[in-house]
């Protein structure tokens, strides 16, 4: 039987890859995006808690009623912006669900849809798969921020949406205010729609705060706003995040989300409901990976490897110009199989797979794990 594919240029993920390398290879797994170290005990009782009361069936498909209320109420506080719980708020099965899903609720065949390079490896494969045509903006390679100007000249009649991330993966760059303004000034009058991909929101560093376009009265009327449960509370596995959006959008994503998943994990969704209570949890996480950010830093410091800034989320990118001609792929898998540490190529976060001489490491691990990947890197030594 003959399939046509709708994504003929995509295999497996770079982080799959890497992390398969690294376990053949028993390296230090710097790739994929997970931390090596456990929730919460409360979090973890509180889950078992409902499980214990009963509550396994089916959640409400938009999500248990006291986690939206949580959100909505998290989201006001800190940008300002009033999302009606029953109406704009649905708990997803990730980002990356919710990603898919409000992409699929409003791209239609031969929609434009601007993204900002490099780019999280989903976005692309989204857009396609809805017949939608990817058009990209690289962001300024010296400290990865926007160039309005270009934006602009990109946008056509067919421009449907504009994909941002903030917090950024992989750069750890943040969206400013004047980014915002610009942004205002350049959707205003349009119907185009914003995706606001704001999953590591509570992970900034240096007394910088997360801009949330939430807080944007004109941006706010047309964007998605996604976040992440796993990226705050140490839970990646257990897949929940969820889609803020004024009714006529959530109108819309809805009608996708109840066709894709219906409804998300019920305890954990009570789970964390009750735990947000304690806002320190998500508060005091932007110092907590600041430490560990800090601990690798300083800890390669002396390496032949270049630091590139980071403001944010738990990444943390790293130029080996100095000390390899090898191309991104070639040069990480070298330091997994012969270093002993995996990290992740820059190149497949790009369209045109070219190599930068950069490559991306993930510093949510144990303090130990991340003196020991850098005692390994620090013997690095030839060109």
């Amino acid at each position: 039987m003959k399939i046509k594919t709708k994504l003929p240029e995509w295999g497996t993920s770079i982080f799959t890859i890497m992390t398969r390398m690294a376990v053949e290879h028993n390296a230090i797994n710097l790739a994929q995006g997970f931390p090596d170290f456990n929730c919460d005990d409360e979090l973890l009782e509180l889950v078992h808690h409902f499980q214990k009361k009963g509550f396994n069936q089916y959640a409400p498909m938009q999500g248990v009623l006291n986690l939206r209320k949580s959100i909505s109420e998290k989201i006001e506080k800190l940008y300002g912006r009033h999302y009606d719980f029953e109406n704009e708020i649905t708990v997803t099965a990730g980002a990356t669900q919710a990603l898919y899903t409000a992409i699929t609720s409003v791209v239609e065949a031969g929609d434009e849809v601007i993204i900002f390079e490099p780019a999280y490896d989903s976005y692309v494969p989204d857009i396609l798969s809805n017949g939608g045509i990817p058009v990209y903006v690289p962001l300024n390679p010296k400290d990865y921020s926007y160039n309005w100007d270009l934006v602009r000249n990109k946008i056509s009649d067919k421009t449907k949406a504009i994909i941002l991330n903030s917090p950024h993966n992989p750069t750890g760059s943040l969206i400013t205010k004047d980014d915002i303004k610009e942004l205002e000034k350049t959707t205003k009058g349009t119907d185009i729609l914003v995706v606001s991909d704001e999953v590591y929101e509570h992970i900034t560093f240096d007394g910088r705060k997360q801009l949330s376009l939430a807080g944007s009265e004109e941006l706010a009327k047309r964007t998605f706003v996604i976040s992440s449960f796993g990226k705050t509370y140490h839970t990646t596995g257990w897949k929940m995040g969820y889609c803020a959006a004024p009714e006529n959008l959530t109108k819309e994503f809805v009608k996708m989300h109840q066709f894709v998943v219906f409804s998300v994990n019920t305890p954990i969704q009570y789970a964390y409901a009750d735990f947000m209570k304690q806002e320190d949890r998500y508060l005091s996480l932007g110092n907590f990976y600041q430490h560990k950010r800090d601990v690798f830093v300083n800890a390669i410091k002396n390496s032949r490897l270049k630091i590139k800034n980071c403001e944010g989320t738990y990444f943390q990118l790293l130029d080996y110009s100095s000390v390899s001609d090898k191309p991104d792929m070639e040069f990480s898998e070298y330091l997994t199989k012969e270093i002993g540490v995996a990290v992740i190529p820059l190149s497949p976060f790009y369209e045109d797979r070219e190599s930068r001489s950069l490559v991306r490491i993930c510093f949510a691990k144990s303090d130990e794990v991340l003196k020991e990947a850098a005692a390994k890197l620090l013997k690095l030594e030839t060109k």
